[in-house]
């Protein structure tokens, strides 16, 4: 019980806390809508799965142990990260925002993006390798890791399907999108700032 407690607790501590996949989830919603943010939420969801899946094969103890392996990974990451920032940044003021207009993300696109976010964020990596090695014993059932990597992958789903519900609400969408330029410019910005971060913190 002690050890399902700490992996809940870890786990939503983990996913409220800002970050890239907030960030980008927010994007979505804002400038594209609820279906897409929701999408965007789902690509997260599934990167977290990658994740899992990489760790309970022993493939995060090597990440863990290797320098260098890691560092590609966080470099990695982080350009992809300073990408999506400047193409926001960058964006036009007029974007058409309507689900299925122009400029409006596909679904394919927006569970890519989520996905991406997520599988290329170092903090995710270091957030489940270290969850699954301090605190679930070798002695842990697989079913049971299994679980606790569905619940993560859950958790992430259910909070960031609650922001991408919350930033695309009409009222507040429409109150943000009448300042677009500047939303693209701020959101832009902290996505470059992440990624500039990730891609220098040691």
């Amino acid at each position: 019980m002690t050890e399902i407690l700490a992996v809940a607790l870890i786990t939503v501590l983990a996913v409220v806390s800002p970050g890239a996949d907030f960030a980008m989830v927010v994007r979505n919603s804002t400038l594209h809508g609820r279906r897409t943010g929701v999408l965007g939420a789902a690509g997260v969801a599934a990167g977290v799965l990658v994740h899992v899946a990489y760790t309970m094969l022993g493939i995060g103890l090597l990440i863990a142990s290797s320098t260098a392996l890691f560092t590609a990974i966080k470099l990695a990451g982080a350009c992809y990260l300073v990408y999506i920032g400047v193409r926001t940044f960058l964006a036009r003021g007029d974007l058409t925002v309507d689900l299925g207009g122009k400029g409006a993300l596909s679904g394919a696109a927006a569970l890519r993006t989520g996905f991406l976010t997520n599988v290329l964020n170092p903090k995710t990596t270091l957030f489940v390798v270290s969850t699954f090695t301090q605190v679930v014993g070798e002695d842990t059932a697989y079913w049971q890791q299994a679980g606790y990597g569905l619940f993560m992958s859950l958790a992430h789903f259910g909070w960031f399907g609650l922001v991408a519900l919350f930033f695309s609400h009409a009222h507040l969408r429409t109150a943000m999108l009448r300042r677009q330029k500047a939303l693209n410019r701020t959101i832009g910005s902290a996505l470059v700032g992440l990624g500039v971060t990730l891609g220098l913190a040691r």
